[in-house]
């Protein structure tokens, strides 16, 4: 399905990096990010908003229990991609422009909300937890695989350095040393399951190195 483009909904280009994001896509999922990708969302079923959806990289790895997706991507060019990514998906797929810190949706449209690899570039990620909180129906989850803060002091630091200075100019505004799961719970939700990982795992450690990958539920 082609994209459809929402008015007045702000745009953030990103340029060159959005072009090398969507060339690079392809080898990451082969260093081991398309078992993480079916991992995160396997446990997924009815309507579902995947918020940040890049070039489209989930939309055919969706399990058969969800019915729908509604992909809201803020970055013109991917969002192109992911428009054309949406026709070969594996259940009906649209792909909206948008924010994540005010979606462009109504109240309580989704049984579940996808956070992957987009957090790191929101410079709200409490308002972006709490927009996904007001999509989701009563029992509805959040599921995220993103960057997260390293746990050892030493590479903790390199993520504050390389986030204050080059990092998210070359990396279309990623911030490495970010605490998601912290998020999550500051917009109230409960993370009762939540896995810290490297990847990619066999590359020399770089501040994105660190992953969390889990759940997270309203209470009630």
């Amino acid at each position: 399905m082609a994209a459809e483009n929402v008015s007045g909904v702000q745009d953030r280009p990103r340029g060159l990096f959005s072009r090398f994001y969507a060339s690079m896509s392809p080898r990451l999922d082969e260093e081991g990010l398309a078992e993480l990708r079916e991992e995160l969302l396997a446990p997924l079923a009815g309507a579902v908003v995947e918020v940040g959806a890049g070039p489209g990289g989930n939309f055919a790895r969706y399990p058969s229990g969800v019915v729908s997706v509604i992909a809201v991507e803020p970055e013109p060019y991917l969002r192109g991609l992911a428009g054309a990514a949406a026709g070969d998906a594996s259940v009906p797929t649209t792909v909206h422009a948008g924010v994540a810190e005010a979606l462009p949706l109504p109240d309580s449209c989704a049984d579940g909300v996808v956070f992957c690899l987009v957090l790191c570039s929101v410079p709200d990620q409490i308002a972006a937890a709490t927009e996904a909180a007001r999509v989701l129906r009563p029992g509805g989850i959040v599921r995220f695989l993103e960057h997260t803060r390293a746990e050892m002091r030493g590479l903790r630091t390199v993520q504050r350095v390389a986030d204050a200075t080059v990092w998210p100019l070359l990396t279309g505004g990623c911030h490495t040393c970010t605490d998601p799961v912290a998020a999550l719970r500051e917009a109230g939700f409960v993370v009762d399951d939540v896995r810290r990982l490297r990847f990619p795992a066999d590359r020399f450690t770089q501040p994105s190195t660190p992953h969390v990958l889990g759940t997270a539920r309203l209470p009630g």
